[in-house]
């Protein structure tokens, strides 16, 4: 994912604006691994292979175990914020 693409992305559930990024392998604007993170409704949505996987919450509990593993793989770089608010379901 281009960091460009920040200037255009919003949250597919709340459409909140802007994400935070957090890059975990990044190579130039180029970020291979990370996630974005909604502050308003604390979603988190991983970045992998450069792709972001924006998912509403339906679609996204077939991606579960997906999410699982990105997470961890991750597991310890990524930040506490995401860990203790990050909700990849509304619940």
């Amino acid at each position: 994912m281009n960091r460009s693409m920040l200037d255009i992305l919003a949250c597919p559930i709340d459409k909140h604006y802007p994400l935070e990024l957090f890059q975990i392998v990044s190579e130039g604007q180029t970020v291979k691994e990370g996630i974005l993170f909604c502050t308003k409704c604390n979603r988190y949505y991983p970045i992998i292979d450069e792709i972001p996987i924006m998912l509403p919450d339906e679609l996204r509990e077939r991606q579960k175990a997906q999410d699982m593993d990105f997470l961890r793989k991750w597991q310890n770089k990524i930040p506490d914020k995401v860990i203790r608010q990050g909700n990849p379901w509304h619940l």
